[in-house]
């Protein structure tokens, strides 16, 4: 049996758990934000547009799965999400075009973010040498989380906001038909995310195939985030 490190688990922890929070707090509140420009003020009155990250933590998405994952995997892997944001999309001012808008605000934020911390890379040199290592460890993380929280919420599944805007965007009645996914999509995301990666390892298959549909344009986002910032 693996013997548990607990100081080296505080370590991999403190590098991951402010990425998590500020992907997960900034990526609702913008959703929230954009929300509340466009005519929808739910978010708002219930206090989520706020950068407060315990107004967005769910129990079990923010804090219980990730440390689980990141407990069984070593440290290599860790997934989770935040309460989602209250959206009444009937009452934008134009619904079908701003669902789109609101959609893409929360993957718009995390990009911002990766592409500001990659700059803020440049001064990590300048930070007193003992918290160095820590900082760039944290930048590093922010970049990676926020990247791959971005491409997982684009993919076009409902109610993932890459599904918001392919209902937005798609004709009728393929967005009908789409949005139809809604309720049994986060079953179909646990079964491809979970299940089918199980089932393959027991038959001694690879049937990882969303990760590969995550990671490898997660890994072009950020070498182009790296070559714009000039990190590299």
């Amino acid at each position: 049996m693996m013997d548990f490190d607990f100081y080296q688990f505080l370590v991999v922890a403190s590098v991951w758990v402010i990425p998590v929070l500020l992907a997960v707090t900034l990526h609702e509140a913008a959703h929230g934000w954009v929300a509340s420009k466009l005519g929808d003020d739910t978010a708002l009155r219930m206090g989520r547009v706020t950068f407060n990250p315990f107004k967005h933590i769910d129990l079990f998405g923010t804090i219980l799965m990730p440390a689980g994952l990141l407990l069984v995997s070593g440290g290599q892997f860790m997934f989770g999400f935040a309460k989602p944001v209250p959206v009444n999309f009937y009452n934008l001012r134009s619904p079908r075009r701003d669902m789109v808008l609101v959609a893409a605000a929360g993957p718009g934020a995390n990009l911002l973010i990766a592409t500001v911390s990659a700059l803020l890379l440049h001064v990590v040199a300048y930070i007193p040498e003992t918290m160095t290592l820590w900082t760039a460890e944290n930048l590093i993380n922010l970049i990676k989380i926020n990247v791959i929280l971005a491409v997982f919420n684009l993919l076009p599944l409902p109610p993932l906001d890459g599904g918001r805007i392919a209902v937005g965007v798609l004709p009728q009645p393929f967005a009908g038909q789409l949005a139809r996914l809604e309720r049994a999509g986060f079953g179909i995301l646990i079964f491809l995310l979970f299940i089918l990666p199980w089932i393959g390892g027991k038959i001694g298959a690879d049937l990882d195939f969303l990760s590969t549909v995550i990671l490898v344009p997660s890994q072009w986002v950020m070498e182009a985030i790296v070559t714009i910032t000039g990190i590299n």
